[in-house]
């Protein structure tokens, strides 16, 4: 297989980069500009995110450097009172990571990029032309050694906002940039020991006049807050003014950073052509306000990376790449923007709870992005806002509860489905059920809370699923198969039947024949 041609190198290429490796999928990655970003960019990771470092190898590494977060408090302004903070620590049983984490973008970037092969990130190279032919992608590249031509199996543009990729292709961008600019402002200050202050490490300060959001970075204390229409770029006294107005007096104050950003809205109106993909900004430029911006684009990743892994593997038809874009654009389209604009709406103090009426851990669900559910069927049943349902749907993010293994082991649900659909079956162990066979791809578990006889030749494949936990929180009957995605959604809510599974895997794959067993793969 030809390398996948992944153009731009922020934190939404640079995760595309790690996928693939993830996957075994060889790929290459270029950068126009010579070095990684040094802006003040995103800096809040949420906890989708997370789960998707991850998958890929780099978790760690990323906590490592960060600030985890498991309060997103709501403060008053005219009192400075904390009113109905996201509490994340409900989240305990939902995720290994039960936090939000703080962590600027351009620290991020080196600890993704260290964490790729020596030779597979090119920096220095500007997109100049692309051209798809049959099989394969051709992209050239300036760069200050000459023109460069790279031959590849697809070409996937994290080019961000202004995409060469997407402008070449003719694709039209909808929506708007409203008239709206937003102030980041980074300083040095000490709010824990000579001037002690509670503020949570993420917090929002409302008012109808005036708000401002207030993250603490690892190295820094960051402010947000909106300028008004016409106004100038402060000076750093005006800076350290407004800052004190919020916080109050403090004994010293510096100045790091400034950045001024408009508020976006701009969705591609197609996000496939051939061979080529839009991800990230380059497909949707949204606000940054409640961390959807970096954040929305890991959904991307997630979304296609393992697509093209079942493609190249010979497990599924070519038109399984078409569910990335059918899935993500309604995500960015309406869900993220009607998110986004109920964000401004309450940091502005004129609506509160209408476009989020749900409960404290239902809240933490949507705000961590935890409770996207994707429309998996094409029958518009997707969600960005989660709110408590009677059981799991197709399209839910599966809960990553510990699970009890066959040989003994504790295991989390998302790592059984990292590289692999999982087929769980949720019935009684001791009936010794008839399980169907393993698919290339496809694996399948016994979930019971009945420990698996050691002489029912089903202990390799059992779970134990001590006091029914996962079979509760799920809400399913007995005898259901839940099938969960690589991606940690679900593909489909079945009843156990014989050939149920094979015949759901197969029409998801767009294969017209039955699926190949091991034998037949393996030839």
């Amino acid at each position: 297989m030809k390398p996948i041609l992944i153009v731009g190198a922020g934190p939404v290429g640079l995760t595309t980069a790690l996928a693939c490796q993830f996957y075994g999928l060889p790929f290459m990655l270029f950068e126009e500009d010579g070095s990684f970003s040094a802006a003040a960019k995103a800096g809040t990771i949420l906890t989708r995110t997370l789960e998707a470092f991850r998958r890929f190898g780099i978790a760690d590494e990323v906590l490592a450097k960060a600030l985890r977060v498991d309060e997103i408090g709501d403060i008053e302004r005219a009192t400075n009172r904390s009113r109905l903070p996201v509490r994340t620590g409900l989240l305990w049983d939902e995720t290994l990571y039960p936090f939000v984490i703080n962590l600027p973008q351009h620290h991020l970037e080196p600890i993704l990029a260290e964490a790729l092969p020596e030779g597979t990130t090119n920096l220095d190279h500007k997109l100049i032309a692309f051209e798809q032919g049959d099989g394969d992608v051709s992209a050239t590249f300036e760069t200050s050694d000459g023109i460069r031509t790279v031959q590849g199996s697809y070409l996937l543009a994290c080019d961000g906002g202004r995409s060469t990729i997407r402008s070449n292709l003719g694709i039209q961008v909808e929506g708007e940039s409203f008239d709206v600019r937003y102030m980041l402002v980074d300083i040095k200050v000490d709010l824990d020991v000579r001037d002690q202050r509670d503020f949570p490490y993420l917090a929002y300060f409302s008012d109808p006049d005036e708000w401002m959001i207030l993250v603490r970075q690892p190295h820094c204390w960051r402010f947000i807050f909106p300028l008004p229409p016409g106004a100038p770029e402060a000076t750093p006294d005006e800076l350290r003014a407004k800052a004190q107005h919020f916080i109050g007096e403090v004994s010293t104050l510096e100045v790091l950073n400034t950045v001024i950003y408009r508020i976006h809205h701009r969705i591609a109106s197609e996000w496939r052509v051939g061979r080529v993909f839009l991800m990230g900004d380059a497909a949707h430029l949204l606000t940054p306000m409640w961390a959807l911006g970096l954040n929305s684009g890991i959904l991307d990743v997630l979304n296609l990376t393992w697509r093209l892994a079942w493609v190249a593997r010979g497990w599924a038809n070519d038109d399984l790449l078409d569910g990335y874009a059918a899935e993500q654009q309604p995500l960015a389209t309406h869900g993220a923007g009607e998110l986004a604009e109920a964000a401004r709406a309450y940091m502005s103090g004129m609506a509160r709870g209408d476009a989020v009426d749900v409960d404290e851990l239902h809240n933490a669900m949507t705000r961590t992005l935890l409770g996207v559910r994707l429309d998996v069927n094409g029958t518009g049943d997707w969600s960005i806002v989660t709110s408590p349902g009677s059981g799991i749907k197709s399209g839910d993010r599966i809960p990553d509860m510990n699970v009890h293994l066959g040989n003994g082991t504790v295991g989390r649900v998302h790592q059984l489905v990292d590289d692999s659909f999982v087929a769980f079956h949720f019935c009684d162990a001791r009936r010794k059920p008839d399980m169907p066979d393993d698919l290339p791809g496809l694996r399948n578990f016994l979930v019971s809370r009945w420990d698996a006889p050691l002489d029912s030749g089903l202990r390799e494949r059992a779970i134990l699923d001590v006091g029914n936990r996962l079979f509760d929180r799920l809400g399913i009957e007995p005898d259901t198969v839940v099938l969960v995605r690589p991606d940690d959604h679900v593909a489909a809510v079945l009843p156990m039947q014989p050939g149920a599974v094979h015949r759901a895997y197969n029409d998801i794959m767009h294969l017209r024949k039955a699926a190949l067993s091991h034998e037949q793969f393996a030839q």
